[in-house]
């Protein structure tokens, strides 16, 4: 899978997004930052604001960075096979992380007290549109389900992306509802239970699927 760099122009904007936003507010940040928040929105921990860089770094750039290196050592080249699906999850993925990054950054701005809503329906929006794309991917050994069974059946796969894919959307379509409706430990405690929830029953159906074609 060759690199396009026409192709690649739109994401590297992406990528800058969150880094020119922060440039943009440099000035108006004071030397002292809040960096982390607790489930009442409120500091618990502050820093420089030169550790806010590391924000669009461990999101944006890493995502995209990961989209380019993984075709590359994929042993069986399994994902050139998603064709024209592999750029589309890739902007996905770099587009989501930019806005989150943007949202991040535009928290640490703010002041003291903030609310993770908005975080959370980035993360919801994602999970729900992730969900579509799961019947797409073809086995390999990097983005998808990966266990043991799925590995071993492209039956087992096929089943276990098909299911999980309408159980992400359902997820992710949850996820935005906690958020916007519940606040505080309450909206904490929701998705994560969703997030628990779309992680594990992937994992237990992939092995019920795989023993009932056994």
């Amino acid at each position: 899978m060759r690199t396009n760099l026409l192709k690649e122009l739109p994401l590297l904007l992406l990528v800058a997004v969150p880094f020119a936003y922060l440039g943009a507010i440099w000035n108006d940040l004071p030397e002292q930052v809040p960096l982390h928040w607790n489930l009442q929105g409120e500091v618990d921990r502050w820093g420089s604001r030169d550790e806010l860089w590391l924000i669009p770094v461990l999101t944006t750039l890493l995502i995209y960075v990961l989209f380019l290196v993984i075709p590359l050592i994929d042993p069986k080249k399994r994902l050139g096979e998603m064709g024209s699906k592999y750029g589309q999850l890739k902007f996905l993925m770099v587009a989501s992380m930019s806005a989150l990054a943007v949202v991040i950054l535009h928290m640490a701005r703010s002041g003291e007290k903030v609310s993770a809503t908005p975080v959370l329906v980035v993360v919801g929006i994602l999970v729900a549109v992730l969900g579509n794309y799961m019947k797409t991917v073809r086995p390999n050994y990097f983005i998808g389900i990966r266990t043991p069974w799925t590995l071993e059946s492209p039956e087992v796969w096929n089943k276990t992306h098909q299911f999980s894919g309408k159980l992400w959307f359902l997820g992710g379509v949850v996820i935005v509802a906690a958020a916007l409706l519940f606040e505080g430990a309450l909206q904490f405690g929701l998705v994560l239970s969703i997030a628990l929830a779309i992680t594990l029953i992937p994992l237990i159906y992939s092995y019920m699927a795989y023993r009932r074609a056994s």
